[in-house]
């Protein structure tokens, strides 16, 4: 029994049959088990050695087991590579695995089964539980993505997260040959080398700076408060003759998670200004909801710290913009 107790030891307390088999132990050895609840079925060859509820790990083992030689893949690989605390993973949704591609996985109740081609080089059967290489899950998600800002969200999260970076995701896209968005995936992916780490501060980059022709601003720019501590801005505008600095902070929360964070903001304000720096701060709403106005305003703000541009006319400005935009002052 050492064999067993350390494969189950080893398997979160999940077992195969054709694994106990395959250590010397006979079917009649798996039926006394089981008739005697110290294994109980939870998929069929597949038990577990309690008979209370299975955590998430367990339920992946078996689903892994149940359809073996198999991978998790999908948002359940991500969750076995980031595990339960950086993202809220909602455990009770199906699990996902992927097997050889021409093999036909069996029907499971809460578990969701696909055929891959590429499941030899993208299956890493020797991690627990054996899931798919991250960064081909990343990508696979990013490509099924319902909408765009869902694919950009994956992308930028996944390199904010510092799992892996835009130039390795770069790199393993040039091995897929079935990708549907490769070329708008690729377009993130530099955006996302270039500083911008999250939807928001893609669609900023996109949407009013590039769209509307400002100043090329600078990413994820290092600073020190007061204090010493060290903090990132999020977009950073300045120039010379005369000297012109103007901060961008891009918000993504739909609210702030607590006092502490906004406590955490109105400090980083405050260091700005005791830098003789401006701060302004944008949310979803003036990205997307109404970039036009938000370049037309950050253009205006610019100007009044020194900028001697002039923002552009975007294909989405409203018409009365562009036609005042072509009247003479």
């Amino acid at each position: 029994m050492d064999d067993i107790d350390d494969l189950l030891d080893r398997q979160d307390g999940v077992i195969a049959r054709h694994q106990v088999l395959a250590r010397g132990h006979s079917p009649a050895f798996v039926a006394r088990k089981v008739r005697r609840r110290d294994l109980v079925t939870v998929h069929p060859g597949v038990y577990v050695n309690h008979t209370g509820p299975l955590v998430w790990r367990q339920r992946a083992w078996a689903a892994v087991l149940a359809c073996w030689p198999a991978a998790l893949s999908g948002w359940s690989a991500i969750r076995a590579h980031e595990g339960p605390g950086r993202r809220r993973f909602d455990d009770d949704r199906p699990i996902e695995v992927m097997v050889r591609h021409g093999r036909r996985p069996p029907l499971l109740d809460g578990v969701r089964a696909r055929e891959s081609r590429r499941f030899e080089e993208s299956a890493q059967l020797h991690l627990s539980p054996p899931r798919q290489r991250y960064d081909d899950a990343i990508i696979e998600l990013a490509d099924r993505a319902s909408n765009e800002l869902d694919m950009i969200a994956v992308l930028a999260d996944a390199c904010g997260g510092r799992r892996t970076t835009a130039a390795r995701l770069l790199s393993r896209m040039e091995q897929m040959s079935r990708l549907a968005r490769r070329a708008l995936m690729e377009a993130v992916l530099q955006d996302v080398a270039d500083g911008t780490c999250s939807v928001l501060e893609h669609g900023y980059l996109t949407r009013v700076e590039r769209a509307h022709e400002l100043p090329r601003g600078l990413r994820q720019v290092a600073a020190r408060g007061e204090d010493g501590r060290r903090m990132f801005r999020d977009v950073v505008y300045g120039g010379s003759r005369p000297r012109w600095r103007q901060i961008v902070e891009l918000d993504g929360r739909l609210g702030h998670d607590s006092a502490t964070d906004r406590d955490r903001d109105m400090e980083r304000d405050l260091d700005a200004a005791l830098g003789l720096e401006d701060t302004v701060r944008l949310g979803y709403g003036q990205v997307f909801a109404r970039s036009c106005s938000t370049a037309e305003r950050v253009g205006r703000l610019l100007q009044m710290r020194g900028w001697a541009g002039e923002p552009s006319q975007c294909p989405e400005c409203p018409p009365a913009d562009r036609q005042g935009s072509d009247q003479p002052a």
